[in-house]
Order: structure tokens, then C-alpha cells, then sequence
């Protein structure tokens, strides 16, 4: 079955191909859940609602050729509407408040992506959130802060933070593998 006549099927409920579906994006999605989650069990809901809504408009969908974009697109929306409500909860501080004394040039090329992203997970959520719409995703902080009812100097100090945070995260690390080494 190819994937024009998987997508028809899955618009006519055939469960078999709402599976196959399914198995065929399941991993890559959870991926992009995964940067959005704290842990592996937030991440699984996050899939789990978002393919509830990728069944539920499939029929919807114009671009046949897109789908694997269109997928992408409704779990960063589903794990961003996952945090939304958790945001009020951590301080999100204003642009011209924070203080930029940071390295711009740590190499990263002494770590794996998935010890990376473990970094990105372990930010605080407002930094979580905006480093991976805005350095992963490719978001511009105008859309980010459209999308989470925040002003667009608030992303970038949020996106700022979450760069010191990760270099601060960095160079601990980097001073700890020195002292194995002692």
C-alpha cells in the first residue's frame, strides 16, 4: 500500500492502517515529543494526543506529500498547549533584564545529540520550551511569542537564558571530565 492509499484508509477508520500509520511516524515524532517532555511518560502523552488529533483532521489535510510536516507540526502544537498551562508556574524574565556574560563559542562536538537534547530537557520549561522552537524548530521569536501569549523581548531572554544555562551545563561538565582525569 502506498501512501496515498494508507492516508485514504486511515480517513475511512481502517484501524490496520491507522496502525501502520502509525508504526511508520511513531519514532520520529516521539523524537520531537521527547525535546518537548521532562520525561518519557510525558512525551508518550504527548504523541498519544497528538495522533488522536492527526486521526481526527487527516481528512483535512491538502498537501498528501507534507504529511510527515503536518505530523511534526500538530506535536509541537500538542506539547506546547501541554505546557501552556504549566508556564504561569516559572518566572519568565524580560530581555532588557538579563545578563548576557556568556561564551558564544562552545564547541559541542564532544557530545552525542542525545546527551544534547538530555541537556535541553533539564532546562528550566519556559527555557526548554523557547530554545526548541527557536534553535530546533526555527521558530522566530515573533511567532514564539504569538503562540504562547508571551511578548517577543520575553522569548529572547528566555531563549538567552536557556543558551547560559546550556554553556554554564556545559562547562561543569567539561571541568568534572578534568577532574576524572587528575
Amino acid at each position: 500500500m502506498d501512501d496515498n492509499e494508507l492516508l485514504a484508509a486511515c480517513i475511512r477508520d481502517d484501524r490496520v492502517a491507522q496502525r501502520q500509520l502509525y508504526e511508520k511516524f511513531a519514532a520520529r515524532l516521539m523524537a520531537v515529543g521527547m525535546r518537548y517532555s521532562r520525561s518519557r511518560a510525558e512525551a508518550e502523552d504527548i504523541l498519544q494526543e497528538s495522533f488522536i488529533k492527526i486521526f481526527k483532521n487527516l481528512g483535512n489535510l491538502r498537501e498528501r506529500s507534507n504529511i510527515g510536516a503536518w505530523m511534526k507540526k500538530i506535536v509541537i502544537n500538542t506539547a506546547i498547549n501541554h505546557k501552556r498551562g504549566k508556564l504561569y508556574l516559572f518566572p519568565m524574565v524580560d530581555v532588557e533584564k538579563i545578563n548576557k556574560s556568556y561564551d558564544e563559542s562552545v564547541a559541542l562536538s564532544d557530545y552525542r545529540l542525545d546527551e544534547l537534547f538530555e541537556m535541553i530537557r533539564r532546562l528550566p520549561l519556559g527555557c526548554q520550551l523557547i530554545f526548541n522552537l527557536f534553535a530546533i524548530e526555527g521558530f522566530s521569536h515573533k511567532e514564539i511569542a504569538e503562540k504562547l501569549n508571551i511578548s517577543e523581548g520575553t522569548s529572547k531572554s528566555q531563549y538567552s537564558r536557556a543558551k547560559m544555562l546550556l554553556q554554564k551545563r556545559i562547562a561543569e561538565d567539561r571541568k568534572n571530565s578534568y577532574e576524572k582525569l587528575r
